[in-house]
């Protein structure tokens, strides 16, 4: 009796350990099953990348660089008061000379065809554009500082944004790995509490109750799926890449 009685023990230590790894395997499958290992990018490139991708912000540098160039063309407009003229003339000219002597004058007329060349440099010196010089440059390095305030402006609110995006879709990635944990372990203990009930070993309300705390921890798990792709669309969408 006593050997049956150790077999029987043994048997017995050997069918739970058995049903426990079992336990432990099917918890471990169905988490890789339901868990999402996004492969996100270093925070520096994606910031890198949002900057270099953002239409508002490229819009404030091309005004920058348009802002450069008109200071560029105020700076040289007065050389418009400065320039070479050239004036060429052909036709035929009529020449008239008078010659005079003691009593009399003698009147001399002739035509001769010719071209002409005329060559010259020209200065203006408008008063208007000496006074209002001065302060067309002034302004327009003021816009040039007030386009370059606006670009950084917005450059420093875009790391911001992209810093958050970033953070929080790290912290939806780990959430939905826990949320995914449990729902693994709630599936397993759900699977042991319908052959139990199967079996007649545990009551009706007990099995109902089991059951509504699973279909929780599923629908939990569902809006920590939900958060985290909206959150992957989000940073996605902002830094122009792509997140696997």
């Amino acid at each position: 009796m006593k050997n049956k009685f150790k077999i029987v023990v043994a048997f017995f230590v050997f069918s739970f350990t058995m049903n426990e790894a079992e336990a432990q395997s099917m918890i471990v499958d169905s988490v890789q099953t339901e868990s999402i290992d996004l492969l996100i990018p270093p925070l520096s490139i994606m910031i890198d990348s949002a900057i270099a991708n953002n239409g508002m912000l490229n819009y404030r540098k091309l005004e920058v660089d348009a802002k450069e160039s008109n200071l560029k063309g105020k700076r040289q407009y007065w050389t418009r008061n400065f320039g070479i003229q050239a004036d060429t003339r052909y036709g035929t000219f009529n020449n008239f000379s008078s010659i005079s002597g003691d009593n009399s004058s003698v009147n001399l007329a002739s035509n001769t065809q010719q071209m002409n060349y005329n060559v010259g440099l020209y200065l203006k010196i408008p008063v208007f554009d000496i006074i209002n010089r001065r302060s067309d440059i002034k302004q327009a390095k003021t816009e040039i500082e007030q386009a370059k305030n606006l670009a950084k402006s917005q450059e420093e609110e875009l790391r911001e944004v992209v810093i958050r995006y970033y953070e929080d879709l790290k912290l939806k990635q780990n959430l939905l790995g826990l949320r995914a944990s449990n729902l693994g372990n709630a599936k397993v203990n759900m699977e042991m509490v319908e052959k139990e009930f199967r079996n007649g070993l545990i009551p009706v309300y007990e099995y109902v109750r089991i059951s509504d705390m699973t279909s929780r921890i599923s629908a939990e798990y569902e809006a920590a799926k939900s958060d985290l792709l909206i959150s992957k669309k989000l940073l996605e969408n902002i830094t122009g890449m792509d997140i696997y």
